[in-house]
């Protein structure tokens, strides 16, 4: 960790708002102004929205993941979590990921923690859901449905068979319609290369709490996709949800009951809980309560933004929707964090705080190859698409705005080979425990060598308390007996190479 006199910026989080707001400081910044430092407990920033397709094989896990120290050359990145943040001194401490906690001094602070998955005290959730969050989730979601094939494929017993075959999400909103959709494509794909398995064996089944899903496109494209899903014979069950999943037996609370080893959660998102211990004013759901300046309430060298931050929303306000805040989504994220730069440089200059106020553009989402949906406002009015065509609205438009230009062409060409080429179907379930392997062949050696070590010790044990025996009794130290004994044996042996000798002498 470095040192330095000039004015620090602490970001606390590399996700969306993080990453955009510490490039947009080092950008407008003149040169030794201030210094940038990031922390997080991962070294890259992950494109969520690419999640359901980077699970379903449509995209390298790598090409949705930024790694902060290659975008943020002239920022300090620190790998750790900030436990507490000591307000009256302008002291973040921070945990690494190895040794012990450290104290960071900062003069201006970025609060950009994200959210974690939300989820209710639900028997046997914690040890069989599946969360889609991270990139390390949904590759450990790929493989692990891939592996519920091999699995079916390869047994006899039918109840086995019928539980690795059933997959359940739980979550009806982008994250769960949009994974849903791509992880049924990439069965379906998959189902070609298994002799025994068709899709008629397979059972989808979504669950949300709401009557409706895909609610962020609107009641006409939320009816479209629902409708869409259950043509493509995945099971939906609005205005239910999950009530127990112990040992994967999934009971919903309409009634329903079934045997699944794939339970996927994507039931919504909360704001990180380490908030609660940053002593900053927090909203009634836990968000850093907000000025539409983003700075925080009460404070001029504080600011938050995105999923952990409650921010008016001043155009929706302007319309008449009275106490309206801003949705936790990646369109109000990356232009959010944009502003929280202008606003951080403009506090170092002593120039005045601007407000956020951004009117929703729409929203788009993928169901699955060559399918989605997307709602497009123009001009006051609502379009609508859906298909292919809003497909490609959903790639066109998520293509352009993952950051940085290397990861824009990776992913079009991800994009453009899966064209040309069929979709990769292996699973490398291995990679969660690379070393079970070695670990089985290296075991039992190192077992033997343990063994004769111990024997080792214990016979010099055995040899010491002989030692001490014959010394209390008077006689000679066991090594000079075996050294009389082996002149003796030197002895028998050279006479009999002295008689070989002579009778060979005779002989001859």
């Amino acid at each position: 960790m470095s040192t330095t006199e000039r004015p620090r910026i602490l970001v606390v989080g590399g996700g969306y708002v993080g990453l955009y707001a510490a490039r947009r400081i080092l950008k407008k910044m003149r040169y030794g102004e201030a210094s940038v430092t990031v922390v997080d407990p991962r070294s890259y920033m992950t494109y969520q929205p690419f999640l359901p397709e980077a699970a379903a094989g449509s995209i390298s896990p790598r090409h949705v993941v930024v790694p902060l120290r290659q975008v943020l050359p002239g920022a300090e990145v620190l790998t750790g979590r900030v436990t507490s943040i000591d307000q009256d001194r302008k002291v973040a401490v921070v945990a690494p990921i190895v040794g012990g906690p450290y104290e960071v001094p900062f003069d201006l602070l970025i609060v950009a923690l994200g959210a974690v998955s939300r989820t209710f005290p639900i028997p046997g959730l914690a040890e069989n859901g599946i969360g889609m969050k991270g990139v390390e989730e949904a590759i450990g979601l790929r493989n692990h449905v891939l592996e519920q094939l091999d699995k079916a494929e390869s047994t006899n017993d039918p109840d086995t068979r019928r539980k690795a075959l059933t997959f359940v999400f739980v979550g009806g909103g982008f994250a769960g319609a949009e994974t849903i959709g791509e992880i049924e494509d990439l069965a379906r794909d998959a189902a070609k290369y298994y002799p025994s398995i068709k899709r008629e064996d397979m059972r989808f089944v979504l669950v949300d709490a709401a009557d409706k899903i895909l609610p962020e496109v609107g009641p006409a494209l939320g009816k479209w996709g629902l409708k869409h899903l259950q043509q493509r014979g995945i099971e939906v069950y609005l205005d239910t949800s999950l009530e127990s999943c112990v040992d994967g037996r999934v009971v919903l609370k309409n009634g329903l009951e079934v045997d699944s080893n794939t339970i996927v959660w994507t039931a919504g998102v909360k704001p990180h809980p380490v908030l609660k211990e940053y002593g900053l004013p927090l909203g009634p759901k836990g968000h850093v309560d907000t000025a539409a300046t983003l700075q925080v309430q009460g404070t001029d060298y504080i600011w938050a933004a995105g999923d952990n931050a409650q921010i008016p929303d001043l155009a929706a306000r302007a319309a008449g929707v009275e106490n309206a805040w801003c949705p936790p989504n990646a369109q109000h994220a990356l232009r959010q964090a944009k502003l929280l730069g202008d606003n951080v440089v403009a506090e170092l200059r002593g120039f005045p705080q601007r407000q956020y106020r951004h009117k929703n553009k729409g929203a788009v989402a993928g169901l699955g190859l060559h399918k989605g949906v997307a709602m497009i406002n123009v001009l006051g009015r609502s379009l609508k698409f859906k298909g292919r065509l809003a497909w490609y609205m959903h790639r066109g438009y998520h293509g352009l705005a993952v950051p940085t230009w290397n990861r824009k062409i990776r992913v079009f060409m991800d994009w453009t080979l899966g064209v040309f080429l069929k979709r990769e179907v292996v699973s490398l379930g291995a990679m969660e425990s690379p070393r079970d392997e070695f670990y089985e062949a290296a075991a039992p050696v190192t077992a033997a060598a343990r063994a004769q070590h111990d024997q080792s010790v214990r016979d010099g044990e055995a040899t010491r308390e002989q030692e001490r025996a014959r010394g209390a009794a008077g006689l000679p130290p066991a090594e000079d007996s075996r050294e009389q004994h082996g002149r003796e044996q030197a002895d028998r042996e050279q006479a009999d190479r002295e008689e070989h000798s002579r009778e060979t002498a005779r002989a001859s």
